[in-house]
């Protein structure tokens, strides 16, 4: 007597949080690598022909949906779903996940680590003291409390920023066109209003078609001279060469960035030497806990579409 083969579950990664196998253990899983291509990934659709793809990496268009007659599901491994073409899913019958919240306590820590650098100048000043200097009579870093932290989005993770800013004494406004009310402490406003007022402004919104490069050189025109621009969301966001001028011309005091328009960066990127650019290679949600949250999350995702097809 012949097994059934499993179906499989196609992994555009090298690797899954072993609590995440465990569940997907119904299914064969088919790892993509770490850079998964789209002519790769094609190819791998075409052979296995999955009913689902986990997104760790790569993007995912229409061609890589189409080269799997039995495709069902493509969950992210994470909560930003901008690498998948969800118009084309739709059009084919196929749910779009994200694992809601699963990296929200990292991505939020990372956006406070970008913030203290930025305001308190820490890189600067630890390339200083390894230098031989000792810059105490010199420089004065940005103290929060009292200041204005502007947030766009106040999703999971934006929530979490404001919770943080509460408790260091700050004001904090948001705007999110989706929120029904503020949390404690968090005053909604429009988005202008947040350019014009905060000292502090962090991203924390999906990108989309309307938003993207809402960061550019009218809105930064808007913002306090010597804010601060934090963004641990989505590259798109921000319009390089607007930020780069703003930088340089000293209208910012500093920026923190976690993401950008083409990751990863190119040797010779123009932010690689900009002395208030604090850098960090889109790791704000790249922790143990995080890799087993994300990892679970995408797998139930997986199960429950799977499991309510089967069941239809």
């Amino acid at each position: 007597m012949t097994t059934a083969s499993k179906d499989v579950i196609l992994v555009t990664g090298a690797d899954l949080a072993p609590e995440a196998v465990a569940m997907l253990k119904d299914f064969e899983l088919v790892y993509a690598g770490k850079t998964p291509d789209e002519d790769s990934l094609v190819a791998l659709c075409e052979k296995h022909q999955p009913v689902g793809i986990i997104v760790r990496y790569g993007k995912i268009p229409a061609r890589v949906m189409d080269a799997s007659k039995k495709l069902r599901v493509i969950s992210k491994h994470g909560t930003g779903i901008d690498t998948i073409d969800s118009k084309a899913a739709q059009e084919r019958g196929i749910a779009v996940k994200a694992a809601v919240g699963a990296n929200a306590p990292a991505v939020a820590e990372h956006t406070w680590a970008l913030i203290f650098a930025c305001a308190k100048d820490v890189v600067h000043l630890d390339q200083r003291m390894h230098a031989g200097h000792w810059d105490k009579a010199t420089h004065k870093s940005l103290e929060l409390k009292g200041k204005t932290l502007g947030l766009v989005g106040l999703g999971a993770i934006g929530s979490r920023v404001a919770e943080a800013g509460n408790v260091f004494g700050m004001k904090v406004i948001a705007y999110d066109p989706y929120a029904k009310a503020a949390p404690a402490g968090v005053t909604l406003c429009s988005l202008e209003e947040l350019y014009r007022d905060a000292h502090i402004v962090s991203l924390h919104c999906p990108l989309t078609a309307d938003n993207r490069n809402m960061i550019n050189r009218d809105s930064i025109a808007l913002m306090r001279d010597g804010a601060i621009i934090v963004n641990t969301a989505r590259g798109g966001l921000i319009d390089e060469a607007a930020l780069l001028e703003a930088l340089n011309s000293g209208k910012l005091r500093s920026a923190g960035l976690d993401s950008f328009q083409t990751e990863p960066l190119a040797a010779g990127h123009v932010f690689a030497n900009v002395r208030n650019a604090i850098l960090s290679p889109h790791i704000g949600g790249v922790t143990g806990d995080a890799y087993i949250g994300m990892g679970t999350g995408a797998a139930a995702n997986v199960l429950a579409v799977l499991g309510a097809a089967a069941t239809a």
